[in-house]
């Protein structure tokens, strides 16, 4: 599964009910919302990579990544944006690229 497949999955599921989607309830509970349950499960991939837990770790990354198609959809950002940004950072150090952000 991709990333692309990923985002697919969100956009069905936010066009269903919300009493039969968790995903769809999240979103109708707005983008602050959405941001908040991505910042708890970023904080819960970050304990268990403190830990030391690979199998912990890959399972809350996966809710990470979920949880952030989720957010950015929720601000209707697509992936591909997110993905723009990146490839034009590639060519340059990220110690450039940073020291380029604050000017």
């Amino acid at each position: 599964m991709t990333l692309e497949d990923l985002e697919q999955i969100v956009a069905r599921r936010s066009e269903a009910s919300p009493d039969e989607s968790w995903t769809a309830k999240l979103l109708a509970k707005g983008p602050e919302k959405c941001a908040e349950k991505f910042g708890e499960e970023a904080i819960e991939a970050i304990i268990e990579a403190v830990k030391g837990d690979r199998e912990k770790l890959a399972s809350e990354t996966a809710d990470v990544l979920f949880h952030l198609l989720v957010m950015l959809k929720a601000r209707d950002v697509p992936l591909s944006d997110v993905m723009t940004v990146l490839a034009a950072r590639q060519g340059q150090s990220g110690i450039a690229e940073k020291a380029a952000r604050k000017g």
